[in-house]
């Protein structure tokens, strides 16, 4: 691992992500319940959260146990605890399925990650990987026929010189409020990339082919 980066892993008590998990390297805070699923599956370097849903201490303790009720959620509080850290890269396990408004929130939390300055910011769900994306060049690998979905994240966005998508238009606003990112086609095996040039774009790259 590159000594200049620093890599934050956080588990989530969504449903239990069940694909291979990228954790050699990483920093791994695992939040409250996700510790059902994560257990025995990675290493976990601190555990966080208010623990009202768990049932057991787990391994290794907590350095701290949150109040029940509390203003934010157990990721809103591992997402600054690896903003403490210094994190630069930082990637979401577990949060996906059961309640749509955790989802949601959740998503917000990248918003959050990226607007304190981690670099890459990526949301894995057992369905798709999620990145939000700010202004510069973005490049992502694919599988030829994965469906890809670009949305505007909290404003308007412009993007340029897409390159790898079967829709490419050289000049594309993104307008809040607008469906019109969704369902993109990778065209090869190899990635695909184009480039911000205002605003937050999330990424959504299924894991179903076409």
């Amino acid at each position: 691992m590159n000594p200049e980066r620093k890599n934050v892993v956080i588990l989530l008590n969504g449903e239990p992500y069940r694909g291979k998990m990228y954790t050699e390297n990483a920093y791994v805070i695992c939040c409250d319940g996700a510790y059902s699923w994560a257990k025995g599956r990675t290493a976990i370097d601190e555990n966080l959260g208010d623990f009202d849903s768990l049932g057991e201490i787990p391994s290794p303790p907590p350095l701290h146990t949150f109040p029940s009720e509390k203003n934010e959620t157990d990721g809103e509080l591992a997402v600054d605890r690896a903003i403490a850290l210094g994190a630069t890269d930082l990637i979401f396990y577990g949060g996906g399925g059961g309640r749509e408004d955790h989802f949601l929130g959740n998503l917000h939390l990248l918003y959050k990650a990226k607007e304190a300055g981690i670099t890459e910011v990526t949301f894995k769900t057992n369905g798709a990987e999620i990145t939000l994306c700010g202004k510069g060049e973005q490049g992502f690998l694919c599988k030829k026929g994965q469906i890809v979905s670009l949305l505007p994240f909290g404003g308007d966005a412009h993007i340029m010189d897409m390159l790898g998508l079967k829709y490419t238009p050289a000049d594309l606003w993104l307008r809040y409020g607008s469906t019109r990112g969704i369902s993109n086609v990778a065209v090869d095996d190899e990635d695909f990339s184009f480039w911000v040039n205002k605003g937050y774009v999330l990424v959504i790259i299924n894991e179903e082919v076409v």
